[in-house]
């Protein structure tokens, strides 16, 4: 019996570790540069047009606390670091145009990324973020205004 003991646990190290489910299986998530090949980046002043159309909203990805020291008029601010971020955005209506930016345009492009997971069929990124958009004198609201 002492030999059927190492034998025994031999057999199931052996099974457990052989799962069907191996690290090689696993889908492998798009590397940053593969995943923004699929999203729509725009610069300002194609932003700044669209923005004024129908059934768009502007999506600042950025902090709560970016987003209170200025900010696109009328954006909604979805956190990007949020923990339930995916499903925030989940619960958005995915007929309508989402002109998507943060800080710099990392987050913002990632975010789209994400949503054309979720089945957004339309979210355009702002490239260079709101940092550009602030560049290019375009107009935000700012803090007490």
């Amino acid at each position: 019996m002492k030999l059927a003991s190492p034998f025994l646990l031999t057999l199931i190290v052996a099974a457990v570790t052989s799962s069907p489910l191996r690290a090689a299986d696993q889908p492998k998530p798009a590397a940053t540069g593969e995943a923004n090949k699929s999203v729509r980046n725009v610069a300002v002043e194609e932003f700044d047009k669209m923005r004024k159309g129908t059934n768009v909203v502007v999506l600042d990805v950025r902090t709560a606390k970016e987003f209170s020291e200025g900010h696109l008029a009328n954006a909604v601010n979805l956190d990007f670091y949020a923990p339930d971020f995916a499903q925030q955005l989940g619960k958005l209506d995915k007929s309508k145009t989402y002109l998507v930016h943060c800080a710099a345009g990392g987050r913002s492009a990632k975010a789209c990324t994400t949503m054309t997971q979720l089945n957004f069929t339309n979210a355009v990124n702002l490239e260079g973020g709101y940092k550009a958009w602030v560049q290019a004198q375009k107009p935000v609201v700012l803090p007490g205004k």
